[in-house]
């Protein structure tokens, strides 16, 4: 018999994974599609239910009941995108996936807990507040894809969403009740960062959303920023980093997201290494 600790036995298990999964659905799914489609009709809401079923719920533990605390993406069937501030290494963590409201129990859920956690090295530091605020965190066993648990996409190396390209803000924010949603543009890193916005705050490896009118009060850190691509598949282009600094509706303070795409390489090798 393998042992569990060895790596064979993770290549079995992701190979038997991929049989399960193909065997179930006739096909390997692509990532960034739902099958509860998202209604887009309002840009602020409550989002229809499951239908961003990339997005987790990151929560820590409290005496004996675990809480809300930060969002997340589910990249691959073993791995979880979130904010590295989200993170302390002193507490024990579980990850939710299949929620969509957080108030009671639905019956579609998945609970698992982390088995490794990485912040990137520089964030971890604290040398430069903010600008490698991401994380990964690996499940302990691979996620069962169903109707209500599904695969975000990555963007490309360095893409860049263009200025008032709508993307979709989702997250269960301050009130950790239904999943909420908002359609909101990004904003380019020029206006961004012009001294009336945020200045020298930003930086390019960040993406800024809203600022206009409001900005992204339904979003956690750690969430995704949901941007469809030309495929028709819903993208992640940013993770929840920081609203404005009084609350989440001050004109030229746009939430600000850590770019992905920035961090490819990142992502990349602590994928294969781990």
């Amino acid at each position: 018999m393998l042992s569990t600790s060895t790596p064979l036995y993770h290549v079995v298990l992701k190979f038997l994974f991929k049989i399960i999964v193909h065997i179930t659905y006739g096909f390997e799914f692509s990532c960034g599609e739902a099958v509860y489609k998202p209604d887009l009709n309002g840009n602020y809401d409550i989002a229809a239910p499951f239908s961003w079923p990339w997005q987790v719920s990151l929560q820590s533990k409290s005496g004996i009941a675990f809480s809300h605390i930060c969002g997340g993406t589910l990249i691959t069937p073993l791995w979880i995108l979130t904010a590295g501030k989200c993170i302390n290494y002193n507490t024990k963590y579980r990850i939710v996936l299949g929620k969509y409201d957080l108030t009671f129990t639905e019956g579609s859920e998945q609970f698992i807990d982390p088995t490794k956690i990485i912040i990137h090295p520089i964030n971890l530091s604290h040398v430069v507040l903010h600008r490698f605020d991401i994380a990964l965190v690996k499940l302990s066993w691979p996620v069962v894809f169903t109707d209500k648990v599904r695969l975000g996409c990555l963007p490309g190396p360095g893409e860049a969403l263009p200025h008032n390209y709508t993307c979709v803000v989702t997250g269960w924010g301050k009130l950790n009740g239904t999943l909420l949603q908002s359609l909101l543009p990004a904003i380019d890193y020029e206006t961004c960062s012009r001294a009336d916005w945020w200045g020298t705050t930003v930086v390019d490896s960040m993406v800024c959303v809203g600022g206009f009118e409001k900005t992204a009060c339904e979003g956690d850190p750690g969430g995704p920023l949901n941007c469809i691509g030309i495929d028709g598949r819903w993208y992640i282009h940013g993770v929840g980093s920081f609203i404005g600094p009084v609350n989440c509706d001050v004109p030229g303070k746009p939430t600000v997201y850590t770019r992905v795409s920035a961090f490819n390489n990142w992502l990349n090798e602590n994928l294969k290494q781990y």
